[in-house]
C-alpha cells in the first residue's frame, strides 16, 4: 500500500509540472550559478540534475557562473593580495586580471561543464572572449577609484549562445569579456548573468544564492519578500534592505526585464533541486522580481 501512495505522489508531482513543462518548451532561463550549489556535493548533484532535465523537457538552460571563492584561495596561494573598492568591486590590476581568467574560465568553468556533463548533458564552456560573445569597456567608479580591468559589457553576441543551444548544448558561461583591441576584462558575474538574459530576451533568470531571498531582515528568514516590484528598489536599497552582494542581483533583474526577460527570481540554491521547484512547480520559492 505504501509503495501504490508513493507511486500516486509521483505521478501527482508531474501532472503539476505539466503545463508548466508545456509552457516552456524552447524558452530560454539564464541560471546565474553560485554560491553553496557550486560548492556542496549533494548541490552540486541535484543542481545539474536540474539543468539536464530543463535541457531534455525541451528547455534551453544557459549558465553563468562565479568563482569568488576560488580565485580567492588562488591569489592567496601565489601571494597576489586582493583588494576592493568602496562598492565591493574586486580591484583588477595587471597580475589579478590573469589569475582570474585562468580560474574562471579555466579550472573553475571546466569543472562545471564537467559536473554538467557527467549527469547527462551536452555543456560546452565559454568565456567571454569566445566567438566575441561578450565586449565591455572599463567600468566607472562613482568615486572616480581606478579599479583596473574591471568591465562594464557593452554587447552580447547571442549567435554563439543561440548555435550551441540549438545544437542541442548547455552553454556555460566564465564572465570574462573582452574589446575591439583584444583586451580583457573581468565583470561582475550577476550583471553578466543579466546582460545575457536582457541580450537573449529569455523566459526567466534565476539567481541561485546563499539566502532564501530578499529578506527585509537578513537575520530573520521568514521576512522574506516573495515579489519585489521595480518602483520598491530605490527605497529598499536607501533603508538597507537591499545591500551588499544582493544589490548586484537586483540591478541584474531589472535590467533583465526592460531588456524583456519576463521574470527573474532571487532562489536559495542551498534547497535540493530548488531549480526545479521554481520552475515546475505552483508554489515556487524565493523573490519574484518584476515591473
Amino acid at each position: 500500500m505504501k509503495i501504490m501512495e508513493e507511486s500516486i505522489q509521483k505521478a501527482a508531482v508531474l501532472i503539476e509540472a505539466l503545463p508548466y513543462i508545456r509552457e516552456f518548451e524552447g524558452k530560454t532561463v539564464v541560471i546565474k550559478y553560485g554560491g553553496a550549489a557550486m560548492l556542496d556535493p549533494e548541490l552540486r548533484r541535484s543542481t545539474a540534475e536540474d539543468v539536464v532535465l530543463m535541457k531534455y523537457v525541451g528547455m534551453n538552460p544557459v549558465i553563468v557562473h562565479g568563482g569568488g571563492p576560488a580565485i580567492n584561495g588562488t591569489l592567496k596561494r601565489l601571494g597576489i593580495k586582493s583588494s576592493f573598492s568602496p562598492q565591493g568591486l574586486r580591484i583588477t590590476d595587471d597580475a589579478t586580471i590573469e589569475v582570474v581568467e585562468m580560474v574562471l574560465a579555466g579550472s573553475v568553468n571546466k569543472d562545471i561543464v564537467s559536473l554538467l556533463n557527467t549527469a547527462g548533458s551536452t555543456a560546452l564552456g565559454l568565456s567571454g572572449k569566445d566567438g566575441n560573445l561578450l565586449f565591455a569597456e572599463q567600468k566607472e567608479t562613482d568615486d572616480g577609484t581606478d579599479i583596473g580591468h574591471v568591465g562594464t559589457i557593452t554587447q552580447v553576441n547571442t549567435k554563439v549562445i543561440e548555435t550551441l543551444t540549438a545544437a542541442g548544448m548547455v552553454p556555460v558561461i566564465a564572465p570574462i569579456a573582452t574589446d575591439r583591441a583584444g583586451g580583457t576584462w573581468n565583470i561582475n558575474a550577476d550583471t553578466a548573468a543579466g546582460e545575457v538574459a536582457g541580450a537573449l530576451r529569455a523566459e526567466k533568470l534565476v539567481f541561485l544564492t546563499d539566502t532564501p531571498g530578499l529578506l527585509r531582515d537578513v537575520n530573520d528568514p521568514s521576512s522574506l519578500i516573495h515579489q519585489l516590484r521595480s518602483d520598491e528598489v530605490t527605497p529598499l536599497t536607501e533603508s538597507g534592505v537591499i545591500a551588499g552582494g544582493m544589490i548586484p542581483k537586483v540591478e541584474a533583474c531589472l535590467t533583465a526585464l526592460t531588456a524583456g526577460v519576463r521574470k527573474t527570481h532571487i532562489i536559495d540554491g542551498r534547497v535540493s533541486h530548488s531549480l526545479l521547484l521554481e520552475i515546475f512547480t505552483r508554489r515556487g520559492l524565493g523573490t519574484l522580481v518584476s515591473h
